[in-house]
């Protein structure tokens, strides 16, 4: 089959369900949407994939504490993740979850391809293990009171088993080369320079199993080792190719492999910056092509904290301010490259000023005033979105600096609206006006497609001429 040149494969990091989402997933969730729609406006055929991390030690955990069956407590976290997405009008092409048949075919493949490498070995370990990470981490990896830095507060398990590992010093040069190259690109430089130094640190194998008895049970049963589960770096990143046909639809596979962009947080940097490129590589599979790094989201200037009560329910925002309100804060008020506060003040304050006063406000008197005249307008039809700026920050995930860009475009267009004043003007002179008007419009929309895609339908249905009529605010001032 012939691999496909004009195709475009994304997934966003796999979230546990062992809870319902936070705003933090709507964040991840929008950024990746953001992109798939820009690349459908290149004409591309894209594939975006998420999917459900079922198989770790934390939902046994959180299963057992609601007194609910795996399976079942599964089945509700996950469907509350799809609920969401609905709600933020977040299209996935492919949901894969890590308790699918096809996934677990798809894992023992994929163990087997590494053990064919030699780069599976069984041996005895003890170490410091986080259950929230679900990582083993060394002493000069934790912070000053001997914690995780993703969970300060909770004490690691010391840890004794045997299980399998993964021979990653194997790579040490292969990663060197592959990281430094760019052959996979990681965007921002701040976490390339990371990647880099961690490598640098030595790479050292890490478990890829654990006990049966452990995990009591539940996860990817380790080829010819019933006694063994498959440790969820390694399954739940296969989800990533999985979903796509690895080990059960070789056409399906050969048309999408291999990613051409990860979108994960910070947190997880070294598992698919390294772990996952060395496990594709001794597997002989095609490895990612780029890994798009994002923040995380405070709450008024604090980490999102169940202690601290502050952890922001998604689908309650969304009711109280819309899709295309949350999908706009998320993108233009936090700066993608690096952590960024949600706020509902600052929330209010960006609806009004932006949206209200700005977007809403301007469609509006154009509109009005095109109505007023009867005109019979032409049919304007922009469609480029490979335009300055706006491109380069999209290419480069700086998505509050796209949206700067069209903010600059709705400022130009009111100012010329006030400048030129076709509420007083008539005939041809008006017709001029509102033909400039009324194009600039309709590139605003186009370009406002990735991002508010109902608001950016409902302009481009309103201006598609001939006549042009008012229609409701698009933004109600709050």
């Amino acid at each position: 089959m012939t691999i496909m040149t004009n195709k475009f494969y994304l997934h966003s990091a796999i979230p546990y369900v062992n809870a319902a989402p936070h705003i933090g997933h709507a964040q991840e969730f929008i950024y990746s949407d953001v992109i798939r729609r820009y690349h459908k406006l290149l004409h591309e055929d894209v594939l975006y994939l998420c999917g459900a991390d079922e198989n770790g030690l934390k939902i046994i955990q959180a299963a057992q504490k609601a007194g609910v069956e795996p399976h079942k407590f599964c089945d509700i976290h996950q469907q509350e993740f799809l609920d969401l997405a609905k709600k933020l009008n977040v299209h996935f092409d492919i949901w894969q979850r890590g308790t699918n048949e096809n996934h677990f075919l798809s894992s023992q493949k994929l163990w087997e391809l590494c053990t064919k490498s030699g780069d599976i070995y069984k041996k005895s370990y003890e170490g410091l293990y986080c259950v929230g990470c679900e990582a083993f981490y060394t002493s000069d990896e934790l912070n000053e009171n001997g914690e995780c830095f993703e969970h300060p507060g909770k004490k690691l398990d010391l840890i004794a088993e045997k299980n399998y590992f993964f021979r990653l010093s194997k790579y040490q040069k292969f990663f060197e080369e592959l990281i430094i190259s760019d052959a996979l690109s990681i965007i921002p430089q701040s976490k390339k320079n990371e990647t880099v130094a961690f490598i640098k640190k030595g790479l050292e194998d890490f478990s890829i199993s654990r006990t049966k008895e452990r995990a009591k049970g539940w996860g990817v049963p380790v080829p010819g080792d019933p006694d063994q589960i498959m440790y969820v770096w390694f399954d739940a990143n296969n989800i990533y190719y999985s979903g796509i046909g690895l080990g059960w639809n070789d056409e399906l596979f050969t048309k999408w492999a291999p990613a051409d962009l990860m979108i994960i947080g910070k947190g997880i940097l070294r598992f698919h910056a390294i772990y996952w490129p060395a496990v594709l590589k001794s597997a002989g599979l095609p490895l990612p092509k780029q890994l798009f790094v994002h923040g995380y989201l405070t709450v008024d200037g604090q980490k999102m904290s169940k202690t601290v009560g502050n952890v922001v329910d998604p689908i309650k925002v969304l009711n109280q301010y819309g899709t295309d309100a949350v999908r706009y804060y998320l993108t233009r008020e936090i700066p993608s490259y690096s952590d960024g506060d949600y706020s509902e003040r600052r929330f209010k304050e960006l609806y009004n000023a932006d949206l209200a006063n700005g977007l809403g406000n301007l469609v509006a008197r154009i509109a009005k005033l095109a109505e007023s005249q009867k005109c019979k307008m032409k049919n304007v039809n922009f469609q480029d979105v490979n335009t300055g700026e706006y491109k380069k920050a999209l290419e480069e995930y700086r998505f509050n600096d796209a949206l700067a860009y069209v903010w600059e475009r709705v400022k130009t267009v009111d100012k010329f609206i006030n400048e030129n004043q076709p509420w007083k003007l008539s005939g041809n002179d008006l017709i001029k006006v509102l033909d400039r008007a009324i194009s600039q419009i309709i590139e605003i929309a186009t370009l406002l497609q990735p991002f508010l895609p109902q608001t950016a339908q409902k302009i481009l249905e309103q201006f598609r001429g001939p006549t042009i009529l008012s229609q409701p605010s698009l933004f109600p001032r709050l």
